[in-house]
């Protein structure tokens, strides 16, 4: 049990040097309690334990309703004992107590504990928390923890201490239910009197917020609604100002360090690549490219965003900007998540360049360079000679995967990282590319997923941010539909045939799939992770269910069936991430060079595969995938001069939340409106924890939609605070909040994006 309030105050004393949240938990609730919360929640401090906000609350008064229960639920309800029968039964005791909330009952069941009987009276009110159950159709609590409601003659003040008062309902487990954590808390707001607010009071005034102490009884304790509605905002506003602080730190320590300015020559390279493109850019491009010439004319080094639709050409504005660099006597280094988008950038960047790429050879330009490759799996005969030409700067453009970031590979002078589908690389990865430079290089970071407004302010606030909207000129429509196979098999009959018609035309299909082998879990392709459910379970939110994992379709399975049965006569491959890096690169070449008709793959083909002569996809199973995976994968098709087909093969039942999903990406190909329904859709915890490392323990109360004007209130502070104080000498507690976000995100190694 949860040790007394004064006892908790004495075990603080002792800890003055810190601040009273940073007290170890067993100083504060006794060893024993706080084992059970590291155990259930991770919790060490009393701050961990402050920061567990209730879920929602129960107006004392208020019966909680019965009749919303399902069996299996953690429950804690509020009722009034209606009826106690204590029997025997195989030998058993049996204590029986039916309680109602005026909606509904249920039964509490105890096993030889008949003394219990002097405890359950008729009349009483209590709260009762356990695991639901049912026997013989009805709701039972088995052995419930409970606390009875004090009584007396005079009801009104018996329970004054209750009446009108808003009571937690916690995130609960079975071992601690609702209101044993209520207990514990209780104790530990006892313990931070002497608790010192690190936002300064003008703030907190300016916006009408209550000072840290008052905001964490409030919140746990709240004598009205209204109250505890104040409290929350006070701490949401401190989980995003802390992250604006960091962010806004980091953007000013960026400004501060050296770089090599990498101006543009006007008869160089980059005019002569220019000057051969077979295309104009688009105003878009013209325009955040001028952004980023700008930014590497500067003696700090460039940290810039580039976001964009789906073939809105991200890639020629980022080749321009590598090509300046290699004008100014650098190099330029660009990391990729996979081995197939890697090799894909290879051929792309040399086929766009052509004689410029071929720098030393015969029929290469004057201007050129030479672009390398470096990957994992290369053999080292080809990895050592890649290495030198890198050692040696001979390799202008290096393009490459994680094996870039490889002790012994080392650049002449590295200019420009640019880094693809960030999101898929750690801080630190991304850093170590960095570290290989003699100097701070420029940084360009892309991502093809389009990024709400409130999502960039929270995760990428250190970077400045360029977005492609415009599409190229005469950029054919994709065209998406639902394919609804659960009730309607004629359905996916009719894509076959779509996909004959399409290969008798002379255009190519993809066919995706959501797992390689049908004798393995998923391909990591989920809607719902584990972490989904992580952070469903602590909000308190039911996910729905995936799909029976028979029905999953799996490529090595799929692609023989399709090759001997809907598709027979047609040049059909497989392509997934357990295959050898040259039979991927073999396939990913024959396709393109349209040697294969159909090809069947995993989500490996989601982003950077240019193949313009594929114009029909049909994706497995769409109902695993999330919304900005599917847009990504649609623009695979339709990059050519022939419309796209995008066909979403489902077993999804109408109106389900998968169905929802799948309608709204089949409706409309705005990338940034399709983030948005993404975000309203999945769990918002696991998308900020993944995205900002550091963040996962302080983000307890931030929603990026919902808390939108709030972000931008705690930004313009932060920005404010860091321009007049960048390294937080004045704020010398807040300074404390930031390092510890720091040292937590150099330790989680989690990814940003």
């Amino acid at each position: 049990m949860p040790v007394n309030p004064a006892s908790a105050s004495s075990a603080l004393s002792s800890n003055s040097s810190n601040s009273p949240l940073e007290t170890p938990l067993k100083a504060v609730i006794g060893d024993r309690t706080a084992a059970v919360f590291e155990k259930a929640f991770g919790f060490t401090t009393a701050g961990d334990l402050l920061r567990h906000y209730p879920r929602r609350y129960v107006l004392r008064g208020e019966l909680t309703d019965i009749t919303e229960l399902k069996e299996g639920d953690e429950a804690t309800v509020i009722a009034d004992i209606k009826k106690v029968n204590l029997r025997r039964a195989s030998g058993r005791v049996i204590l029986e107590v039916i309680i109602t909330d005026g909606s509904a009952e249920m039964s509490l069941t105890f096993f030889n504990q008949a003394w219990r009987e002097k405890q359950l009276k008729v009349g009483m009110r209590g709260m009762f928390a356990g695991k639901v159950g049912v026997f013989n159709k009805k709701r039972q609590l088995s052995h419930p923890d409970y606390e009875i409601l004090p009584e007396g003659g005079d009801e009104e003040e018996a329970t004054a201490a209750f009446a009108g008062k808003a009571l937690p309902v916690y995130p609960a487990t079975s071992k601690l239910p609702s209101w044993k954590i209520a207990q514990s808390i209780e104790v530990a707001l006892h313990a931070i009197e002497g608790l010192e607010d690190p936002i300064p009071g003008e703030i907190l005034q300016k916006f009408h917020y209550p000072k840290l102490k008052d905001a964490f009884l409030s919140i746990h304790q709240p004598s009205t609604r209204e109250e505890a509605v104040i409290a929350r905002a006070r701490l949401t506003f401190d989980e995003a100002l802390l992250l604006q602080l960091l962010l806004a730190q980091r953007k000013a320590e960026a400004r501060l360090l050296p770089a090599t300015p990498r101006p543009i020559k006007s008869d160089g390279l980059v005019s002569e690549f220019e000057s051969q493109l077979p295309f104009t850019f688009t105003d878009g491009q013209r325009e955040v490219s001028a952004e980023i010439e700008s930014d590497m004319n500067q003696n700090h080094p460039m940290h810039r965003l580039l976001q964009g639709e789906v073939g809105s050409g991200k890639t020629v504005v980022a080749l321009r900007a590598m090509l300046a660099v290699v004008d100014s006597g650098g190099q330029a280094a660009l990391l990729a998540p996979t081995e197939v988008l890697a090799t894909q950038h290879f051929s792309t960047i040399n086929r766009i360049l052509g004689p410029l790429a071929a720098a030393g050879t015969l029929g290469g330009s004057e201007y050129g360079t030479k672009v390398a490759l470096l990957t994992g799996s290369m053999s080292a005969s080809t990895k050592r000679e890649v290495l030198a030409e890198i050692a040696s700067g001979s390799a202008g453009i290096v393009i490459g995967t994680h094996a870039l970031l490889s002790v012994g590979v080392e650049f002449k002078d590295l200019g420009l990282v640019v880094v693809d589908e960030q999101h898929r690389f750690g801080v630190e990865q991304r850093d170590a590319l960095r570290a290989k430079a003699s100097t701070p290089p420029h940084l360009l970071v892309m991502t093809a997923t389009p990024i709400p407004r409130t999502v960039a302010m929270t995760v990428f606030g250190d970077l400045d941010i360029s977005t492609l909207r415009q599409l190229p000129a005469g950029r054919p429509l994709i065209t998406s539909h639902v394919v609804p196979a659960l009730n309607k098999p004629h359905f996916l009959e009719r894509a076959w045939e779509r996909i004959r018609e399409e290969v008798s035309q002379g255009h190519q299909a993809y066919v995706v799939a959501p797992r390689i082998s049908a004798t393995e879990s998923e391909d990591g392709n989920s809607v719902i992770t584990p972490r989904d459910r992580e952070v469903a379970a602590a909000m308190g939110i039911t996910l729905e269910e995936p799909a029976d994992p028979k029905t999953m379709f799996a490529v090595e399975e799929l692609a023989p069936s399709l090759a001997m049965g809907a598709l027979k006569g047609l040049k059909v491959a497989p392509l997934h991430g357990r295959q050898s890096a040259e039979v991927k690169e073999e396939t990913m070449r024959a396709f393109a060079d349209g040697k294969i008709d159909v090809l069947v793959s995993t989500t490996v083909i989601e982003v950077g595969v240019d193949v313009p002569n594929a114009s029909v996809m049909v994706i497995m199973n769409a109902d695993r995938f999330g919304v900005s995976q599917l847009h990504q994968l649609r623009g695979r098709v339709g990059r050519g001069n022939v419309a796209g087909l995008a066909l979403f093969v489902t077993e999804a039942v109408d109106e389900s939340p998968a169905m929802e999903r799948l309608t709204a990406v089949s409706s409309t190909l705005d990338g940034f409106e399709l983030s948005r329904i993404d975000l309203q859709q999945r769990s918002e915890g696991d998308i900020l924890g993944r995205a900002q490392s550091g963040t996962q323990s302080h983000l307890r109360l931030l929603r990026v939609l919902r808390d939108e004007g709030l972000i931008a209130e705690a930004r313009s502070v932060a920005i404010s605070i860091v321009e007049g104080d960048p390294q937080l000498e004045k704020h010398p507690l807040l300074a404390a909040e930031v390092l510890a976000l720091r040292a937590e995100e150099a330790a989680s190694f989690l990814d940003k994006g």
